[in-house]
């Protein structure tokens, strides 16, 4: 009887630890440029990398399967993002979001900084279906070793 009781209870406390386990608050907002990145590295850093797929527009989005490979040793990441610059033609918005990442992984941490860019068609002007939202068109980053706090990205316009 002792003995169920002492496996009862150790069970409830490894529900308890595993249930206080931080996770990031879901994110999914693709109303500006600054949410779909952030949205982005919010489901990179809760391993939801289909829906982190999903930002990238699906005409230039990376293939899948080597997506989700590269953060295969990633614990957790952080984002702090520069200012967002944008410019429109024909119909559609541009943007170039500048950014530093800050990346945990089974090998250590590491710090990139790059540059997102990302478009929208005038949601006003689509009348086809499937509504196209942002998204990110492309995305280039580079490790630095410059730390996270004043490390940040350029975006060529």
């Amino acid at each position: 009887m002792i003995r169920i009781f002492a496996a009862a209870a150790l069970v409830a406390t490894t529900a308890t630890v595993s249930v206080s386990q931080e996770v990031a608050p879901y994110l999914d907002d693709r109303s500006t440029a600054e949410r779909v990145v952030s949205s982005l590295y919010n489901a990179i850093d809760r391993q939801e990398y289909l829906r982190a797929h999903s930002y990238f527009d699906p005409e230039s989005a990376p293939d899948y399967d080597t997506f989700r490979e590269g953060y295969a040793t990633t614990q957790n990441v952080s984002l702090r993002l520069g200012e967002t610059s944008s410019d429109g033609a024909a119909g559609t918005l541009h943007f170039a979001v500048p950014v530093a990442i800050e990346a945990v992984t089974e090998e250590g941490t590491a710090v990139f900084t790059g540059c997102y860019y990302l478009s929208q068609v005038q949601p006003a002007v689509q009348e086809v279906p499937p509504f196209r939202p942002m998204g990110i068109d492309s995305g280039k980053l580079s490790k630095v070793d410059t730390s996270f706090d004043t490390a940040m990205g350029e975006c060529d316009i």
